[in-house]
């Protein structure tokens, strides 16, 4: 069994995220989703999720996109990795935290054969969490509901 493995805050879960684990997927056979913690996503982006991490991790589960669903470590960030030992770890486009010791990590492990792949946005100028907090917080009357149909779609 060919085992996967990606990261993410998934924070207002979009057609995006459900992109983004669904070409996860496409990598193996048994796909891990591992949830950032609240206070990682604090120290990282500099303020907290709108999505507390329980109801992020509920919203993966009830997608039934992954196999198993588990929030991150408040550790060390690399523990599930050895924890789980994945074939196949799946970046985000924009992913660039915490991924600049993987490979050294990976070695560490002794996972080198483990293969890190980026994957490919899907509509990141809509689809991203960051705009689409924008759309939510601006009132009705500061953009058409169109514009916000289009971007909540």
């Amino acid at each position: 069994m060919k085992k996967i493995i990606t990261f993410g805050t998934f924070d207002i879960f979009h057609e995006g995220h459900k992109n983004f684990l669904k070409q996860a997927r496409e990598f193996g056979d048994y796909l891990i989703v591992v949830v950032a913690r609240n206070k990682t996503v604090g120290k990282v982006k500099k303020r907290l999720p709108q999505n507390d991490e329980s109801a992020r991790l509920k919203n993966i589960e009830e997608s039934g996109l992954a196999d198993e669903v588990i929030l991150g470590s408040l550790g060390n960030k690399y523990e599930v990795i050895k924890k789980y030992r994945p074939d196949v770890i799946c970046l985000g486009y924009d992913q660039e935290v915490f991924t600049e010791k993987l490979r050294e990590k990976l070695k560490e492990f002794d996972l080198s054969s483990a293969k890190i792949i980026r994957l490919k946005a899907y509509y990141p100028e809509k689809y991203k969490s960051s705009k689409l907090r924008n759309v939510i917080a601006r009132s009705p009357s500061e953009h058409s509901s169109r514009e916000g149909d289009a971007a909540i779609s």
